[in-house]
């Protein structure tokens, strides 16, 4: 018979799975000693939030992340990385050692407890889609599918509870449950595609704003389908860059407000229809409220809602409406010659050949110059602030090689997101965009990256402070001590590092790090405080002309 334990690691594989990201603590080493002894591969990180967010990114390349910790002192470390997943709908499975049920029996004072046995459970369940205590091994395994169910349905965090003299305790074997198919209503399907095509067919001038949920429900190839078809242009939002190559003929660029490409803000603004197809309607994506979006010209299509114009339908599945978009009799345009989103690789800001000797480094320069950086193999892993609004500007080659937290905006996410990125995928080398406040955070997981042989190109955006901030509102709370972070390599004893202060020591530390795969490469760019991206630009001066 099947222990608890080895269930739930034989489901995890079924699904996909192949490593978990976590720290270890005693609550949690004997389900740690069964992955071990598995197939799957237990990756150390540095600290409990490294983990989560690692185990985020896997999610997004991979359909299913594990983060595995041990109880409250490790489980409470990852509610933040946790709720990120749950916002952005990421499916990440929360594995947390507990203290055995027989040792709970006099309600002893064990070490981590909180309040009650139950206290993290309770957190949990605020921020996953469902949870679970596997406290009975007669409905252990049907729980263990039910939760992993609802993780996959929904595109969420779920949360998984072990007491640890569960782990090797048998369960009850049941039938597999069946997969729940939900079925929109024939009838309100029919009434909202009959809508939506005669919009979209009457239209002048259609547009389609693609966004994350294409990703994360797996309809890339029926964007492409629906692209090629209609030949309607499209943009994407900065939380679903990259959706779908940013190559594609038809590409605009990044929609965000007038944190956006003018060209781009006043395509889509101008149109009369605009299809948003899983979008996040979130104040960073529609460029902090700056986007002027008609409601009465939009077909507005998610996980969430469908409405079109005014009228919402309730009861319609987004995959079904998606599906029936592009089975539809839909006119195909012709494809008009415009400057798209990938006409910007060379860096349409700055059109310099080349670095000038002894200039200073700009935010500007150094985004023109890392487009000619990317290669087919690079993923750019952005954190929140300038490394985020710059980065929306970088061409991206391929389907879902671009990530950040472009909704919850939690810092401290790209050094360990491209740690979870590149053992998801090894063919991709990260490229870790990340401020100097974020990477004091969590830069230190570049010793996890060292230990699994891991070789992203980590730039550092220093300013000595929290930047984005200092454009809001100026003081001393927003400066920081300025790390040596490229001596960090004699720390680790393995990597190369590069203090950068111009053009031309950026364009050689770029260069050299191309060329260092057997570790990481990390590039100290000392920026002047107020400093910022032209995406940082565009937006405080549009905010300055509604003054």
């Amino acid at each position: 018979m099947k222990t608890i334990g080895s269930y739930l690691i034989e489901r995890l594989q079924a699904f996909g799975v192949q490593h978990l990201f976590g720290i270890p603590g005693d609550y949690v080493l004997g389900f740690y000693d069964l992955v071990t002894h598995s197939k799957l591969e237990m990756i150390t990180t540095s600290d409990e939030q490294g983990a989560g967010f690692a185990a985020d990114a896997y999610a997004r390349l991979r359909g299913l992340g594990v983060v595995c910790v041990t109880y409250c002192v490790g489980g409470l470390k990852v509610a933040n990385t946790t709720a990120e997943a749950y916002a952005e709908k990421s499916p990440v499975v929360v594995i947390s050692g507990a203290p055995g049920m027989r040792e709970r029996e006099i309600n002893p004072l064990l070490h981590h407890k909180v309040k009650e046995y139950e206290t993290q459970k309770k957190v949990f369940e605020q921020l996953t889609v469902a949870s679970t205590v596997l406290n009975d091994p007669q409905t252990a395994f049907q729980e263990i599918d039910r939760i992993l169910h609802a993780a996959l349905r929904f595109k969420r965090p779920v949360y998984i509870e072990l007491p640890r003299d569960m782990v090797n305790v048998c369960g009850i074997a049941h039938h597999a449950p069946m997969v729940i198919h939900e079925e929109s209503d024939p009838g309100t399907l029919n009434a909202a595609m009959v809508e939506a095509v005669d919009k979209i067919n009457k239209a002048r001038q259609p547009v389609i704003v693609a966004d994350v949920e294409i990703h994360r429900f797996g309809l890339q190839e029926a964007l492409l389908q629906l692209l090629e078809k209609t030949n309607v242009p499209f943009a994407t939002t900065i939380l679903g860059k990259s959706v779908v190559g940013e190559q594609h003929p038809g590409y605009l660029g990044v929609y965000e407000g007038a944190m956006g490409r003018e060209e781009v803000r006043e395509y889509v603004e101008s149109s009369d229809c605009v299809l948003l197809l899983g979008a996040f309607m979130t104040d960073i994506n529609l460029g902090i409220y700056t986007a002027q979006l008609d409601t009465s010209r939009c077909i507005n299509a998610s996980s969430e809602k469908l409405s079109i114009g005014y009228h919402c339908f309730e009861g319609v599945r987004f995959k079904d409406f998606f599906r029936g978009l592009v089975a539809a009799n839909l006119k195909t345009r012709k494809l008009k010659k415009r400057r798209s989103g990938s006409d910007h690789k060379a860096g349409s800001d700055n059109c310099q050949s080349g670095p000038r000797v002894g200039e200073r480094i700009t935010v500007k320069y150094l985004f023109n110059r890392l487009n000619s950086f990317l290669e087919d193999d690079t993923i750019v892993v952005a954190d929140v602030g300038d490394a985020l609004f710059g980065a929306a500007d970088l061409f991206i080659r391929h389907r879902t090689e671009f990530l950040s937290p472009a909704y919850y905006t939690s810092m401290g996410f790209a050094v360990p997101a491209a740690i979870g990125a590149e053992i998801a995928d090894r063919r991709l080398r990260p490229l870790v965009l990340v401020g100097d406040g974020a990477f004091q955070m969590t830069g230190m997981e570049l010793s996890t990256a060292v230990r699994y042989n891991l070789r992203p190109v980590v730039v550092v955006l220093n300013n000595s402070g929290y930047g984005t901030e200092r454009h809001i509102q100026d003081g001393p709370y927003n400066d920081l001590l300025r790390w040596n972070y490229h001596r960090l390599p004699d720390i680790f004893g393995a990597g190369r590092g590069w203090l950068v202060e111009t053009e031309e020591q950026f364009d050689a530390a770029l260069t050299e790090a191309a060329d260092h795969t057997r570790s990481f490469s990390l590039i100290d760019v000392r920026l002047e405080p107020m400093d910022r991206s032209p995406a940082l630009e565009r937006l405080a001066n549009r905010l300055a002309k509604r003054l």
